[in-house]
């Protein structure tokens, strides 16, 4: 067992290739790791971009994303190169493979990072941190582009362990260590933390990531709602979500499209026209996903902004543009007053499947379920080849979406 976790963890990798765009520039320049060297859009235009840079350049203090002008001010010397960015996803692939050698369950978090749960791999290749060890050496020997490693029981402590010390490290982030390791770095240091988050987390006294995870729940929850729950378990060392291999996709639980209109909805024919216009957004998701639904969900809101939510069940799955209209305008019919205005609507449809095609009712109208099948899909063809504005519903509505 690898110290530090218990028997029942998960061993999670994070693996971050370091200054990965000038790394890979150096692969067949090996005199450029020897200056202070940056990867930019355009290296004759003094308002081009910095997109990677070295650790030579970073001592100069050159950030991703200054312009090529103010980098050139911190340091004349810089060596400026071009991007190539087929080479950097050639590279990607191949650094990949060698992380599917050890697990298959791969996650690419981005074209220089992913994460690795090689919890059933240990009995083959060593403990987490001889995992991470050896993915370096062979990154680094095979490829030459260095790597560092995050070691955790979970994707946040994995991913800020990569993070911990570069280049070329191995950090373990353990349940013996976290608090000593994570809890007194700044808030904006931890997975997810924006600038507005933290603005607000600041503003109540939260510094630090401990400062987070000791916080008081229902505070915490006043000011930040679920967001702020969810950060907390982060910092708590709570984050259970898994590593999904390349290619998945997680079936969602609900699909749902709001629109807030430039004026308030009173006349039938525009509250037609509205949920006509969210529905077949709606629908056209879920055909797209290839998810059938059970139950259609409304949400309206009027001028002094007071909520009502509804639902129904159907009775059979469906994709339909048409029926989840009909179902949504009986649902508004029997729980809003006729000529009310209506400031905001929200269509949703949940109890999603991929083979509701087959639980049909038996008592279903097939003649009139064929008719809007085929109308719906003639409708995906022609956006799909004329793009998603060749077809569209409710035109005269505006929102201040």
């Amino acid at each position: 067992m690898d110290p530090g976790f218990l028997p029942d963890d998960r061993i999670i990798l994070h693996a971050d290739c370091n200054s990965y765009f000038a790394s890979v520039e150096s692969i067949d320049h090996p005199e450029w790791k020897l200056v202070p060297m940056a990867v930019c859009g355009d290296p004759e235009s003094r308002h081009g971009i910095i997109l990677a840079k070295n650790e030579l350049a970073k001592a100069y203090h050159i950030q991703t994303a200054e312009t090529i002008y103010s980098a050139k001010k911190k340091c004349p010397d810089l060596l400026l190169v071009p991007a190539h960015h087929e080479k950097y996803t050639a590279v990607c692939e191949r650094i990949n493979a060698i992380y599917e050698g050890y697990t298959d369950l791969v996650e690419r978090f981005s074209i220089d990072e992913s994460f690795l749960d090689v919890t059933g791999s240990r009995h083959l290749f060593g403990s987490g941190r001889e995992i991470a060890d050896e993915l370096r050496r062979r990154i680094r020997e095979e490829i030459g582009v260095t790597v560092s490693v995050g070691v955790s029981f979970n994707k946040t402590f994995a991913k800020m362990g990569s993070d911990y010390k570069k280049p070329d490290a191995t950090t373990v982030i353990s349940r013996d260590n976290y608090r000593e390791l994570l809890w007194p770095l700044p808030i904006e240091d931890l997975l997810f933390v924006g600038k507005s988050s933290a603005s607000i987390l600041r503003e109540h006294g939260i510094l630090t990531i401990g400062d987070l995870a000791q916080a008081d729940p229902k505070s915490l929850s006043f000011f930040m709602g679920k967001a702020g729950i969810q950060l907390q378990k982060s910092a708590k060392g709570e984050d259970l979500s898994p590593v999904l291999p390349t290619g998945h996709e997680e079936q969602p639980k609900s699909i749902s499209h709001n629109v807030t209109f430039d004026h308030d909805l009173v006349d039938p024919s525009e509250v037609m026209a509205g949920l006509t216009l969210i529905s077949d957004q709606v629908a056209t998701r879920l055909r797209r996903k290839k998810l059938y639904a059970s139950v259609v969900q409304i949400q309206v809101k009027d001028v002094f902004l007071k909520v009502i939510n509804r639902q129904k069940a159907l009775e059979e799955y469906t994709c339909s543009t048409r029926l989840i209209r009909d179902t949504a305008m009986a649902l508004l019919q029997e729980n809003w007053p006729a000529g009310k205005p209506i400031r905001m609507l929200s269509v949703g449809v949940t109890g999603l499947s991929m083979d509701g095609a087959q639980q049909l009712n038996m008592f279903s109208d097939t003649v009139k379920m064929e008719k809007a099948r085929r109308l719906d899909e003639a409708v995906d063809t022609i956006r799909s080849k004329f793009g998603k504005e060749a077809v569209r519903f409710g035109r005269g509505l505006k929102s201040n979406d």
